[in-house]
């Protein structure tokens, strides 16, 4: 097993891997995200309260989960980089940023309009809110320092450690509507005890959480993929593969 796992850390090793393992995760993704939406927008009920446009949360919801989320898998793989030196966790933090990103905006984007009807108003300097945005501005400064230096390697040692200092700012995601007075609501799905919606409501809700993972796992397995080509072009298995000549 150990020996197994030391070989999946090389990239020539992990992209059979990778071309192996991505289409079943893009079949679980496509599967989840078809019932998980018919679901929430044709068989879930309304809300008592909100009505139908509580519906956004079926977004707005995995996709914060997932920023913050793809943010610990981008620090591990930072720590990973800089103490071991890992070739391949350097590429899954630098694959993983932007797919970060696109969620952290996403949750922001829907959560704005979720509060127009229901706070009347697009934005405020929530706890909740002003933290996401923080999350936000620390994936777009990663992918901008890996980038600001001539030295690819410089760039990601920089940028790997700004990754692991900014994962202060998890926690305080996660706690803000505990430790301040917030208008953004406390937890319906992780508090401890009965979740605080049925069923009907929350097995939609985390079959999409399930299926933004598994779209995650194939968009950077995809990612992953074309970085290790191009990184280990020069590579004598990586011509072998792209012209088919095995000599």
């Amino acid at each position: 097993m150990f020996l197994w796992f030391h070989k999946l850390g090389s990239p020539r090793y992990f992209y059979a891997f990778a071309r192996i393992i991505a289409p079943w995760i893009a079949l679980v993704c496509a599967t989840t995200m078809a019932w998980g939406v018919y679901q929430a927008l044709w068989v879930a009920p309304p809300d008592y309260q909100q009505g139908e446009s509580y519906r956004i949360m079926y977004v707005h919801v995995p996709s914060a989960w997932m920023s913050m989320f793809v943010y610990m898998v981008m620090a591990v793989a930072s720590a990973v980089y800089l103490i071991w030196h890992m070739k391949l966790a350097g590429f899954v933090a630098q694959a993983s940023a932007p797919i970060g990103a696109v969620f952290t905006f996403l949750a922001l984007a829907t959560g704005s309009l979720w509060g127009k009807p229901m706070w009347g108003t697009w934005w405020v300097w929530d706890a909740r809110l002003t933290s996401e945005l923080v999350l936000l501005f620390l994936y777009l400064g990663y992918m901008a320092l890996h980038e600001a230096y001539d030295n690819p390697s410089t760039g990601a040692k920089a940028a790997a450690i700004l990754a692991i200092v900014g994962v202060v700012n998890i926690p305080i995601i996660h706690y803000s509507v505990e430790w301040w007075h917030t208008l953004h609501q406390g937890a319906s799905v992780t508090k401890m005890g009965k979740p605080s919606m049925p069923a009907s409501m929350l097995v939609p809700l985390l079959v999409m959480a399930l299926s933004f993972k598994a779209f995650y796992g194939t968009v950077l397995l995809w990612r992953l993929q074309a970085k290790i080509l191009e990184r280990e072009y020069r590579s004598k298995w990586v011509r072998e593969l792209l012209t088919g000549d095995k000599a």
